[in-house]
Formats: C-alpha cells, structure tokens, sequence
C-alpha cells in the first residue's frame, strides 16, 4: 500500500512536470528561480512586424482632399414682424477625404474614382506634408477608379503594382491610408476571400480583407508582405460605418489595365458581345434540357438588338460556357471576360444551343456608355398559380411593351403557389414556355398544362421591368 501510494505521488509529479513543459507551446515559457531573483521569461512565437515595410512604402502614400463643386445658394424665407423676409444663405465649401498613392516617378496616382467624383478642386498631400493640386487624367466609375496627376518639380518615390492573382486567403495583408482624415495610418489583417461580388458593379471582383478600414481609407493601397500593392481599398460593410473587419479592394490586376488604358486614352474601353444572362441553376437545367453534367454557365436571357450576338445568331435560351477557351460558370465571370476583351476582337464563343454544343467566332463591339454591361444577371426561380390576360393596348402602354410584343400578362399570382415561390409576379409578360413562343394567354396555358402532364420543370421566358429573363416553373410542386 505504502508502495502504490509512493507510484501515485511519482505519477502525479510526472504529470505535473509534463504539464508545466506544456504550457510553453501556447505561449510562454516561465523559470520558476528557487533561490530568489528574476524570472527567466522566453519569448513567444513572434508575429509578423510590419514597421520596415510600413516605413519604406509611406512616401508614395498620400492624402487626397477633394473640394466639391457647391450648388447653387439657397434661400430661405423667415417670419418679421413686417412680414415674410428671403434671407439668400451662404453655402460653406464642401470636402471628402480620401487616399491614393504613386505609381510613377511623374507624380502619377491611383485612387478611387468616388474619391474625386464630383470635384472642383482636388488637393494631395504628401507623406512629407507637402500640398500639391492635382488634376484628374481620367476616371472609370464602373471599376471605382481614378487616375490623377500632380507636379512636385522632382521625380517622386513611387510603388509598384503586384499581381492579384497570386493572392490567396489566410495571407498577411497591410492597409495604408487617410481614415477620418488622420493621414498615414496603418493598420494589418488577413485575406479573407477572392472574387466577392457585392453588387456594386457587373464587374465585381473584390479581395475581402479583414485588415481595419473606414471612411478615408477608399483609394488607398493594400500590401503584401513583400511591399506589392495586390489591391485598392475600396469599400467596407458595416451596420455602424466603422470598421468591423468586412473590408474590400480592388484586385491589382484589374487596376493595371484600367490605369495603362486611362494613361494612354483617358478612358477605358470594354468588349461587348450585346446579350443579358442569368445563372444556370440546376432546376433551369433541368427545365431546359441540357446535358447531363450541365450545372452551370451563363444562360442567355436577352439579345440586344443589332448586337455582336445577334450578329452572330445567338439566341435567348443558349448557355454561354466558354470565352476563348475559358470555362464561364456564371454571368458575372461573363460580363468580367468579355469586358476584358478588346473591343473589334475575334473572341471564340463556346455554347449550347437546342442541347447541342457549338463554338463561333464573334468580334465583339464597344461596350456603349449607356449599357450597364455585357451580361446582367438576373435571378428567377420557378413553379404555378397563374391569372393569365392578353396584352392590350392598355397594358402595353403601362408596362412599356413594344410594339411587337405578344405573350400573356401575369394578371395575378395565387400566395403560397407554385407560381408565386418561383418569384413570379403581377406584370410579368410570358413570351415563351419552353423552346415554344406564346402569342396569347391561351397558348401559354396549353404549353403549362403540357408541361404539368410531363411532370417536368419548364422554362418561362419572362418579360419585367423591360428586361428578359427565365424563370424555371416546376409544375409538379404542391402549393404551399
């Protein structure tokens, strides 16, 4: 007994010693001194110092002040014991803060287009506090860029633009910039995700951080730990207006081809092939018939007249699967492709037509100012519960028809139907179900209680807003 007691206390001081040892793979490890005198602290694992790199890219960091342009004077009207006075008010000069920096020796520099929108005089100033005026070379409001130029009679240290495409998430990133107008803060985090679309633009491709930025911060440059600017701090989301560590930049890459065409042309060109697309879920393939394995893709919902596409025969109800050898799994991986396109290129469209795939050659047109983009999403679900009405010269008139439009007009839509979880709305005009076009109300209930009888998803062609788009309708799904 007195044996196994005395194994017992070896154990446990084993334990406790193992315990101890231990406790320095989480941090630190402390020297217990039995006789008196200091204790012995090793250090912990270091994190990563940033102050060189944060020390040797500051001079090429700026600070951008834009003095917007101010409206006209108001008046306002006030009571006198003599009557109503007009007293004009004085307008007091509006500013907005923002960040940029240099990417060449001639004072050239990047920032945020909504930076210096709508300017009357925008003011640099330098990481040595020098305070320049600058002149706005060229903008692209569909990227939220902004090329500027300032003259400092000397050549300017400048940095170098990296490639966003190496980036991945878990990366150490550092943000520099101008947040609530305190200059040269800078603050460090980690990539959080590539390619977010936030709805900004057709065209987003974000890199989200969660590197610290605010109001201020928009235009200013993200770093990698090797001094690249990977991308342009550019937006945030949060619930307060601060920081909660949902940050997003413009990838570099991108920026590189919207400066060098800014640079040389003063605006920036875009492919455009002329179609509106919609996702590819895996009921609208079913609805459609594509081939087995066919689960994504860019479903072609809309052709622009006396475009590219419509050129080159494209039709509503194709999906777009490849751009010059590509693959394309969505319509904004469309939109971003073809944008990227020189305009008069011949670019190789592969598609699926009618369940056959096919490869043409179009040469894509200039994106117009007027269109959005090349390919808009649009997003529909399907099923049934559907009050049908022709289109009279009424409706057409209400809903902006043109003049050549048939098909029947969703009258009303029955709560908890079909029809309604497909997204499915009052003024909705149905030009097709299926591959078929529908002229009237009647044909379109023929071809849904056809599809109802097959027991199949079906593809509605839909018209909303002067916009087409599918809607996959499973009429076989109970109402709810």
């Amino acid at each position: 007994m007195k044996h196994l007691i005395s194994n017992q206390r070896a154990t446990r001081a084993a334990l406790v010693a193992v315990l101890l040892a231990g406790s320095a793979l989480g941090g630190i490890a402390v020297s217990h001194a039995s006789t008196g005198g200091p204790i012995k602290v090793a250090p912990a694992q270091m994190l990563p110092d940033f102050s060189q790199l944060a020390s040797s890219v500051r001079p090429a960091v700026v600070s951008i002040t834009n003095h917007l342009k101010v409206q006209n004077a108001s008046i306002e009207t006030v009571p006198t014991p003599f009557g109503m006075f007009q007293i004009p008010q004085q307008q007091r000069a509006q500013e907005a803060k923002g960040s940029g920096f240099i990417v060449d020796a001639n004072g050239t520099i990047v920032t945020n287009n909504h930076v210096v929108k709508n300017a009357r005089e925008v003011m640099v100033t330098l990481s040595d506090g020098q305070h320049l005026k600058a002149k706005v070379i060229g903008t692209d409001p569909r990227t939220d860029i902004a090329v500027l130029r300032v003259s400092a009679g000397k050549p300017l240290p400048y940095l170098q633009l990296g490639n966003s495409n190496t980036v991945q998430p878990g990366q150490w990133v550092i943000a520099m910039g101008n947040p609530f107008g305190l200059g040269g803060t800078v603050t460090a985090g980690i990539v959080s995700a590539r390619g977010r679309d936030i709805g900004a633009s057709p065209y987003d491709n974000f890199i989200q951080i969660d590197a610290p930025i605010n109001p201020g911060n928009s235009g200013g440059p993200l770093f990698d730990q090797q001094g690249q600017v990977i991308g342009v701090d550019t937006a945030i989301i949060s619930p307060s207006g601060g920081s909660v560590g949902i940050g997003f930049a413009i990838p570099s890459n991108t920026v590189k081809n919207v400066v060098a065409q800014i640079e040389a042309h003063g605006s920036v060109t875009r492919g455009y092939l002329g179609v509106s697309a919609q996702p590819v879920t895996r009921e609208m393939a079913t609805a459609l018939g594509l081939p087995n394995g066919v689960k994504d893709g860019a479903l072609v919902a809309q052709v622009e007249p006396h475009s590219p596409a419509e050129r080159a025969g494209l039709q509503p109800g194709d999906v777009i699967r490849e751009v010059n050898g590509k693959p394309i799994t969505s319509a904004r991986e469309l939109a971003i492709h073809i944008a990227a396109i020189r305009p008069g290129t011949d670019t190789k469209i592969t598609f699926i037509h009618k369940g056959e795939t096919k490869t043409m050659s179009i040469a894509l047109a200039t994106l117009p100012n007027s269109t959005a983009a090349s390919a808009t999403p649009h997003h529909a679900q399907g099923r049934i519960g559907l009050a049908l009405a022709p289109i009279t010269p009424n409706t057409r008139s209400q809903l902006g028809l043109p003049r050549d439009t048939t098909g029947a007009v969703v009258a009303e839509v029955q709560p908890g139907s079909p029809a309604e979880r497909a997204g499915l709305q009052q003024g909705d005009v149905i030009v097709a179900v299926g591959p078929n076009l529908v002229h009237t109300p009647g044909e379109a209930v023929q071809a849904l209680q056809q599809a109802q009888k097959a027991g199949k998803p079906v593809a509605l062609r839909v018209l909303r807003d002067g916009h087409a788009a599918y809607v996959a309708l499973n009429p076989t799904v109970k109402a709810g």
